[in-house]
């Protein structure tokens, strides 16, 4: 059911107490929309539907297909109490903000699911809680088929309260959430993870390169590598992949280029060299025209007899 009586318009801050009860007993909030109909977004938005809520959804690109299409982006959220972003960047974050916030009821909850910067997050905070709604960071980890088992993991940044909110919508998308005092903290998380990722997946496809040219298949180079230290939960989700040289993307070259290029922005003091050179790398990728393949096609450019030459030389 939705509460009654919701706080007028005028209030630039949030009635906490009105999330709080509003909220408080599982599928409460009824109506959600979904802005960002990507690999990602597409898979939540289902499961949203298939879990009882009203869910209108807009993309970029017209989706006319889509349960719960609508083609106008203000009359989409209109009458959401919950709108979950996911698109490509901070400048759609910031275009999608800029033409719903007129239209949305007072008291919705946005929960921005975006990799973006440390930066963003806090301005589009700001910008939200100044017109009376309540924003939460909730980047996440977990390609494709973790969002379609439901096992991604939230990093929720934001006050306590509406941490807690977006968590009772988010629980049924997700394996684990983990608590930040601010936004700015979950996309610093979020782009510290996705480095871990990026680097983790070039050592791996490297090593498996090396091998493969001494006559070492793919059944010998994974059998040793889950015995070894080195053994990752990314090895064992790209090997089915890399066995059958299948780029069909999980997450893309280009977003995963994206996050790195966010990342080295939010670098605050000293050098971090790994991943200036990571981010060089998917650069290549991108000039070779992999940018729409899942981000292990990098593999590829192993193979490229075109000496690499650094972008920051």
């Amino acid at each position: 059911m939705v509460p009654n009586s919701p706080p007028k318009k005028g209030s630039q801050l949030v009635d906490e107490s009105y999330f709080e009860t509003s909220m408080q007993e599982e599928h409460t909030m009824k109506q959600i929309t979904v802005i960002g109909l990507g690999i990602i977004g597409s898979i939540w938005a289902r499961h949203y539907i298939s879990d009882g809520y009203a869910v209108r959804v807009w993309n970029r690109t017209p989706k006319p297909d889509f349960p719960g299409w609508e083609e106008d982006l203000a009359k989409a959220v209109e009458s959401s109490e919950v709108v979950h972003i996911c698109v490509a960047d901070p400048p759609a974050v910031a275009a999608v903000l800029q033409k719903i916030l007129p239209a949305l009821p007072v008291g919705t909850l946005v929960i921005q699911s975006s990799t973006i910067s440390p930066e963003a997050s806090k301005f589009f905070s700001e910008q939200c809680r100044q017109e009376g709604f309540a924003y939460v960071e909730a980047p996440f980890t977990g390609s494709k088929p973790a969002a379609e088992a439901r096992q991604v993991v939230f990093f929720l940044g934001g006050e306590k309260k509406t941490r807690g909110q977006a968590e009772g919508v988010l629980q049924g998308l997700a394996k684990k959430f983990f608590h930040f005092s601010s936004g700015e903290k979950s996309a610093a998380i979020k782009l510290a993870m996705n480095l871990q990722i990026a680097a983790i997946s070039q050592a791996l496809t490297e090593g498996l390169s090396l091998a493969r040219q001494y006559g070492l298949g793919e059944g010998e180079f994974f059998p040793v590598l889950e015995a070894n230290v080195a053994h990752s939960g990314l090895a064992d989700l790209k090997r089915p992949k890399l066995e059958a040289r299948d780029y069909t993307p999980q997450f893309s070259v280009k977003h995963m280029g994206k996050d790195l290029g966010l990342a080295l922005e939010a670098i605050k003091e000293g050098e971090l060299p790994q991943l200036r050179r990571t981010w060089e790398i998917y650069q290549k990728g991108l000039q070779k025209g992999l940018g729409d393949m899942d981000f292990i096609a990098l593999e590829q450019l192993l193979t490229d007899k075109t000496k690499f030459q650094p972008l920051s030389e």
